[in-house]
């Protein structure tokens, strides 16, 4: 099939009362059902989770993009939408925790319902049946009628015990009007592994990651309406405005500081300067936007990516380094016996190259993670803890940096269970104004390392930034 025009894509949210029902699974599984059957779909996940949308990759061989109306703003959910779904038959976005849940004391801000609202798609609810029978006829007229603006256009019952189980559930939602697109078994098949953040990435799971999505696919093919889903998402309204592009992003964002004088770069086949960035991956460091990589190569860069699990070199002329977050202390000992790479990324930081270090990168920074030498950029230290830190933040650059020049106001999100000793440095990242008012992270000459998770499509002013450090170092 071929991609239909972006403002008439068909699309269609997955959601859930409350988490645990099942979404990832029925979004997931959708995805690949549909792209088996020769569909281009673009996967979209509610919410700063970086886990899903790897599933979600798996199922359709599509980058996974998030949509995020806190971090990027409510006016961007629809163009980062658009970005990804240029070409595609159909889109299939999972939503995040409870439909109506969003970030705290603010309503519906960065909830499944605003971003359903905002992109006028039907919703799909998932609905966990395995102790309920007539009740659950209750629970989903109450989440119909709760925002009229949010058109529940089906339910798919989750983890239905047997047969009379199943008729019992029909005959209770009969009364609601609301049709029964799917009925799913419990099987052990499609469950995904857990640890202390949630989901085991994509890249630790290898071929498991894989049968598990066809799994997945097999499931939702067998138990649900795939022709009335596909009906439903076609019955969503069209979308007006632009998709979001990486270079006009940039030719828009506010100006950056002058380039300075160049030293000797990569040259580009027409001759421009094109400075190298290296851009952590593997199953260490898997959590990255694929906005920052399309914005540093609209600003100029060569985004060459490299694992801290493997390599022992940075790649060739890498003249910055950008390391997301991950699982760093799953993999402390093998990140710390590559010595030889967190020596290139020491020497690298000393000579004033620019560093972007996000959560799991700040960890990699430190003196030490666990009682194990990690690169040794920073003077601190990195432990495991038992406190899970998770939240929304209200932020600004408290003074100039490679990333961020004084007084830029960013929202990022917090995800960990570690601790770093001490929490900020001489000159902090970032001054958080919410949830508390504190100090954060670290900017050490060109480093930039923090425990906020980021956008950068919201603020792409940074990626210049960054990259025109990288030409002047």
């Amino acid at each position: 099939m071929t991609g239909t025009a972006v403002g008439s894509v068909p699309r269609l949210v997955v959601a859930a009362p409350a988490s645990g029902s099942g979404k990832t699974t029925v979004a997931t599984g959708l995805m690949a059902a549909l792209s088996a059957r020769g569909m281009a779909v673009s996967p979209h996940k509610v919410g700063p989770d970086y886990i899903d949308p790897g599933y979600h990759a798996l199922a359709t061989g599509r980058v996974g993009r998030n949509l995020d109306a806190y971090l990027c703003g409510t006016e961007l959910v629809v163009p980062l939408f658009a970005h990804g779904a240029r070409g595609c038959d159909i889109a299939v976005v999972e939503g995040v925790m409870g439909l109506f849940d969003g970030a705290a004391g603010e309503g519906e801000l960065a909830s499944t319902a605003q971003v359903a609202k905002l992109l006028r798609a039907p919703v799909v609810l998932v609905v966990d049946a395995s102790a309920q029978a007539r009740s659950v006829a209750a629970l989903v007229h109450g989440f119909v009628s709760f925002d009229p603006e949010v058109r529940v256009g089906g339910v798919i019952l989750n983890k239905v015990g047997s047969e009379r189980h199943e008729a019992l559930l029909r005959e209770a939602l009969e009364a609601t009007g609301v049709p029964v697109m799917g009925v799913l078994r419990r099987a052990a098949r499609v469950e995904t592994p857990s640890r202390h953040l949630g989901l085991v990435p994509v890249a630790e799971r290898a071929a498991a990651a894989v049968a598990a999505v066809d799994a997945m696919g097999a499931q939702v093919a067998e138990g649900c309406d795939l022709a009335g889903l596909v009906a439903l998402a076609c019955s969503a309204g069209a979308l007006a405005g632009a998709a979001w592009d990486a270079g006009e992003a940039l030719d828009s964002a506010p100006p950056g500081p002058p380039a300075g004088p160049r030293g000797p770069r990569p040259q580009a086949p027409d001759g421009v300067t094109m400075p190298v960035v290296a851009l952590a991956g593997g199953a260490a460091f898997t959590f990255s936007y694929a906005e920052h990589a399309e914005l540093l190569s609209a600003a100029g860069a060569h985004v060459v990516p490299f694992d801290p699990l493997r390599d022992e070199e940075l790649p060739e002329g890498a003249s910055g380094v950008v390391i997301g977050g991950g699982f760093p202390e799953v993999y402390a000992s093998e990140l710390s016996a590559n010595e030889a790479l967190r020596k290139r990324i020491a020497e690298l930081a000393v000579r004033g190259a620019p560093v972007a270090a996000e959560c799991a990168g700040l960890l990699y920074l430190c003196r030490e993670l666990d009682g194990m030498p990690m690169c040794g950029v920073l003077d601190a230290s990195a432990r495991m803890s038992e406190r899970l830190t998770l939240g929304y933040r209200d932020a600004v650059a408290v003074g100039d940096s490679a990333l961020a020049a004084a007084g830029t106001r960013m929202r990022g999100h917090e995800f960990h269970r570690t601790v770093v000793e001490p929490g900020a440095g001489a000159s902090p990242a970032w001054g958080v104004r919410v949830p508390e008012r504190r100090v954060e992270g670290f900017v050490e000459g060109s480093v930039h390392a923090s425990y906020l998770h980021t956008h950068w499509a919201s603020a792409p002013g940074v990626a210049r930034r960054f990259v025109e450090r990288c030409r002047t170092s």
